[in-house]
């Protein structure tokens, strides 16, 4: 029986047991991280398991300070972090072809597709399961968001790829009374008014009352404000 099948639709579960569950049940598990609710996962992972692998996607286009936080975290932590990047190829020829900033014409599917989705697949492969930070209340396309969960986007012939989202049910608040409390490390972006840091371009501040990922592909339609590493899951769930 699968980690899914082992939850009713309606149980929810703390996010340490969650993750006690997906430790016991993989051998072969990586968190992504990128924001700060992953270093909450972190953080609780490293009082569960004595290993804890961990991996970011650089995409080439991330702030300054992101690129210290990820320092920040290895360091506070111990940890290895596996640093994804583009395939230079694919991206070079992209880049000519439609330069540094065609996102704002036409959606930025195309290019989360060569910076995210490609060394994330690539990266999966190796792996039976993986652990996000994803919440219910970050966007319209994630409201149905479960704790546990076949990834069918990243599934393949040969298994079925878990994937574990732990915080599903938290919000904004408890993330960050969790961070305060056991002096969590985070981006220093969100003292300045970032809220949901992705890459620099694709990123800005926003303003009070607005939503914390208004500030994420803001030309673009909130349900369509995803890069592509989860959206296909969640339509396929609903």
């Amino acid at each position: 029986m699968s980690p899914e099948e082992t939850m009713s639709p309606k149980e929810t579960m703390s996010p340490e047991d969650v993750l006690k569950k997906a430790f016991a049940a993989h051998d072969k598990i990586t968190i992504s991280f990128s924001g700060a609710e992953d270093v909450v996962l972190i953080d609780m992972a490293c009082n569960i398991s004595e290993e804890v692998n961990v991996f970011s996607l650089d995409t080439g286009r991330l702030h300054p300070e992101t690129y210290r936080f990820i320092e920040d975290v290895r360091e506070h932590y111990g940890v290895e972090i596996d640093i994804l990047s583009p395939d230079a190829e694919a991206l070079s020829a992209f880049v000519k072809e439609k330069g540094l900033f065609s996102f704002y014409e036409d959606g930025h599917t195309e290019c989360c597709g060569i910076r995210k989705i490609e060394p994330l697949s690539k990266h999966l492969k190796t792996h039976d399961a993986w652990i996000t930070g994803q919440r219910q209340d970050q966007s319209p396309t994630r409201s149905e968001l479960p704790q546990v969960q076949v990834d069918t986007a990243f599934s393949d012939d040969r298994r079925d790829l878990m994937k574990y989202n732990p915080l599903s049910d938290w919000t904004s608040t408890q993330v960050w009374q969790y961070i305060r409390a056991n002096e969590v490390p985070y981006n220093p972006l969100h003292d300045q008014g970032y809220l949901s840091i992705g890459c620099q371009p694709c990123t800005r501040t926003i303003g009070p009352n607005e939503h914390e990922r208004a500030g994420r592909w803001w030309w673009e339609e909130a349900t369509k404000r995803e890069c592509g590493l989860h959206i296909i899951n969640i339509e396929e769930d609903s």
